[in-house]
């Protein structure tokens, strides 16, 4: 089996090449690494892999990892500040031997930073050397979609099926892991690998105003769910629930979010709901 790591990256040098360091202790090392950026200065002193260009935007950068992986197996795209367990690559290339009915393998968060301020690389590395793997590496369960910062695709499915990253979301694209994802589960199943182990830092660098951030919170969960790929029962909850958190943590917000940014993107995108003027593309001129 030909496994890809495949990375897109836009303004972290610094990060991506701790990741990329660290990439050189995986007990089964990639066949290949593909790192799709956008400016030299994206990969600044950054080494140990193949690097390649294209437009900014997260689904495009995708896209073009997809297409350079031609010959291999299985894509694993990991987000450029996404740490993995010494043993991750070796946990999902036995997954997808042991479950060929598996279409996308996404792996163990055990701290993810984006749900707070963030964690450096050395928090990280803590992180992986305080964890306890389960005593079956090869244990899974069902598990609705891949997370985006760790998720890996069965490419005979993509190719027989012409799957790509949406790029009708544009920049950060907010939830282009739930819809390309759900699209490739309707041809296999989705797995959580909890033997694969990694931490996410949610490094803030590199992110979309949180203006834009706010829009795609209500805009795109309605876009996939008249798309098809995201349930109306979870679409509408979750661009609710985005609005509410927003607006109440305005009061006393975190140093590290701009909510009240992101609540007035949540009011530009329920307006233009209204006026049935939402699309994606819209956060480009906000």
């Amino acid at each position: 089996m030909r496994i890809a790591i495949g990375i897109a990256t836009r303004g972290r040098p610094a990060i991506l090449a701790g990741v990329l360091a660290d990439l050189q202790r995986q007990t089964r090392r990639a066949d290949r690494t593909i790192v799709c950026h956008v400016t030299p200065d994206d990969i600044t002193d950054c080494a140990g892999a193949e690097f390649l260009t294209a437009a900014a935007g997260l689904p495009r950068q995708r896209n073009a990892i997809l297409d350079a992986a031609v010959d291999c197996d299985v894509v694993l795209f990991l987000d450029d500040d996404f740490l993995c367990a010494p043993d991750f690559l070796a946990v999902v290339e036995a997954a997808f031997l042991a479950h060929p009915d598996m279409v996308v393998a996404t792996g163990l968060v055990i701290a993810d930073g984006a749900k707070g301020p963030g964690y450096s690389l050395d928090e990280g590395f803590g992180f992986l050397a305080a964890d306890t793997p389960p005593a079956d590496k090869a244990a899974v369960e069902p598990a609705f979609n891949g997370y985006g910062c760790n998720m890996a695709f069965r490419m005979a499915t993509v190719r027989a099926h012409g799957i790509r990253v949406d790029e009708r979301l544009p920049l950060y694209a907010w939830y282009e892991d739930i819809d390309v994802t759900r699209r490739l589960g309707e041809h296999g199943t989705i797995l959580r690998l909890l033997g694969a182990r990694g931490v996410h830092l949610g490094a803030k660098s590199g992110r979309v105003k949180q203006l834009r951030l706010g829009y795609s919170q209500v805009v795109n969960p309605i876009y996939l769910a008249r798309k098809g790929s995201f349930p109306w029962n979870h679409a509408i909850p979750s661009a609710a629930r985005h609005c509410l958190a927003n607006l109440v943590r305005s009061l006393k917000p975190e140093p590290w979010a701009d909510r009240w940014g992101r609540f007035r993107g949540n009011m530009i995108g329920v307006w233009d709901l209204i006026r049935g003027r939402a699309t994606p593309e819209r956060i480009l001129e906000l």
